[in-house]
């Protein structure tokens, strides 16, 4: 055994590529695009470093051409859940055991490989399985799954150097040790990195993790699953179980050995979670640590001090970037009155500008939302505005999934702010817009805060520092991630720590150290160096 203390250097953020005409980065990635088109590929799960394939399959489609089929997954049953919980169990004990420095190479390894020899291969999988242009799979699946890989190492180091405080003749200790049984992560479609963090933070701390991914994300998910065994895993460290919600609800939450669980998605979905563990909080071995961020309504709020010129880009970017499918996506905007031509003038303008259709055109800012359920739901809400006598649709509003599942940026104006399009979350290129007097600035800031019971990301632009300092006060606890004269989106690990609290989750901090306690269990330790052996107190003595 070694004696040293061996020490990972603070990281820094990956660089983001700017795909450039003739740049070697871009020439890659078109071949990658081409290559995985006339491939289709053949998914297993992947239990006790295993690949196992079941009865059922299902396909993966491009969203933007959904007739293109770019391969087939497996789907694991109840039967495979149960398997991938044993080999997690054992795999526990060696896993929680070897020495960390050995447990963080493997994840500093694995974010070379993607950054490196990978990164065409995982942006191409993204780009083409969940719809993304060239620049959101280059943050998503490359910079921002690395910099988890590599903070989120640092941050446990730095935990684990944390140490009590000595007294004479006495060495005080604290050892972080994994949680008591297998954690659970079911990961969104949205975004690669979050599927690549949800497993990898809890398996870093020394967890054994059960990961399933999302149906529309399973491409690149499984593309990296490969880059951590490939990396070094240890076999039944993470367990790879594309599965359908229900039999994991039914197999995985109740089993005794859950011990952790965690969940990017939907704000219902993770209440059912909650009421499942506490209905059956007598039969597991430890209490659960439930770690979740689920759904968001994010705004941006505009004082008449606002820069117009800034707001309007960042309500462009902020609702339409990734068709509005960000956990963070701007959705509602508060404009008073006075900006109110300036800047319904220059969205037409910019929204004007946008192009959409398939991500293999690089000139393309906006692709397909993910799936026909998406799709449908989406149409929906623009078909309600379009009945309603109280909003209106002033741009976009067409939806066509004869290709694939496209919806125009759609910009609404609603008369108060309490309408449906205000309140509800969407998940789609749609933004919604209440013109308030500028003399209601207060009661605005009322409605704001409490007309959602969201409080995930926004932001606030103006020039006025008292301005800032108000509206910022009044929004304290209506959102986790909050932004001053910027969109409400791209949180940058080891920078903006995201999260939110109310129906927005647990706001334990993904790409902050936060996260990483809640996947570590603590014993102190007390050492006596030289035990008293005298019964009696001196209070006692009397003369």
């Amino acid at each position: 055994m070694n004696n040293a203390y061996f020490q990972v250097k603070a990281p820094v953020n990956e660089p983001v590529k700017s795909y450039l005409p003739d740049s070697p980065e871009k020439a890659a990635l078109k071949a990658e695009l081409a290559r995985q088109l006339a491939n289709p590929v053949e998914i297993p799960l992947i239990i006790g470093g295993k690949e196992v394939r079941t009865e059922h399959k299902a396909n993966i489609i491009c969203p933007h051409n959904h007739n293109q089929v770019l391969g087939q997954y497996y789907i694991a049953g109840e039967k495979e859940l149960l398997m991938a919980i044993e080999a997690a169990e054992a795999a526990r004990a060696e896993w929680e055991n070897m020495p960390w420095e050995h447990r963080a190479t493997i994840f500093l390894k694995a974010a070379d490989l993607l950054t490196g020899k990978y990164r065409a291969k995982l942006s191409a999988s993204c780009m083409l399985g969940q719809s993304k242009n060239t620049f959101q799979s280059e943050i998503d699946v490359i910079c921002e799954l690395a910099d988890f890989l590599r903070f989120n190492i640092y941050f446990t180091q730095e935990i684990y150097k944390q140490q009590p405080n000595n007294s004479d003749g006495v060495w005080n200790r604290v050892e972080y040790r994994a949680l008591d049984g297998f954690v659970a992560a079911i990961t969104p479609f949205n975004f690669a990195a979050i599927g690549g963090n949800l497993c990898t933070a809890p398996a870093m701390c020394g967890n054994t993790v059960l990961w399933k991914p999302s149906s529309t994300a399973v491409l690149a998910n499984y593309y990296f699953m490969q880059i951590l065994l490939e990396a070094g895993l240890p076999a039944g460290v993470i367990n790879f179980v594309p599965c359908r919600g229900v039999d994991f609800g039914k197999v995985v939450v109740p089993h005794p050995k859950m011990a952790g669980f965690h969940f990017t998605g939907s704000t219902g979905v993770f209440n059912d979670i909650w009421k499942q563990v506490s209905q059956n909080i007598d039969n597991y071995v430890t209490y659960p640590r439930l770690v979740g961020e689920t759904g968001g309504k994010d705004f941006i709020f505009a004082h008449e001090s606002a820069d117009v010129e800034a707001l309007t880009c960042n309500i462009v970017l902020g609702a339409f970037e990734y068709q509005g499918q960000k956990c963070s996506a701007a959705s509602r905007a508060y404009i008073p009155e006075s900006l109110w031509p300036e800047v319904k003038t220059r969205l037409e303008t910019e929204i004007s500008k946008l192009k959409m259709g398939d991500v293999c055109d690089f000139t393309n800012l906006v692709n397909a939302v993910i799936d026909k359920k998406s799709f449908q739901n989406i149409k929906n809400y623009i078909d309600y505005v379009k009945e309603s006598p109280d909003a209106e649709i002033i741009m976009g509003g067409d939806c066509d999934d004869s290709v694939g599942y496209f919806v125009e940026p759609t910009v609404i104006v609603a008369k108060t702010p309490t309408f449906k399009t205000m309140v509800e979350e969407i998940f789609g290129p749609v933004m919604t817009i209440y013109v308030y007097p500028n003399d209601k600035l207060d009661e605005t800031l009322t409605a704001c805060d409490t007309a959602t019971s969201y409080a995930l990301t926004g932001a606030v632009f103006a020039q006025d520092r008292a301005a800032i300092i108000k509206i910022a006060k009044a929004l304290d606890h209506a959102a986790g991630n909050f932004y001053i004269n910027d969109k409400p989106t791209g949180a940058v690990v080891g920078q903006q720590p995201f999260g939110g609290s109310r129906s927005s989750g647990t706001n334990d901090k993904a790409g902050s150290a936060i996260n990483l306690y809640r996947w570590m269990n603590q014993r102190s330790i007390k050492e006596t160096l030289v035990p008293r052996t005298v019964v009696n107190y001196p209070y006692m003595i009397e003369k």
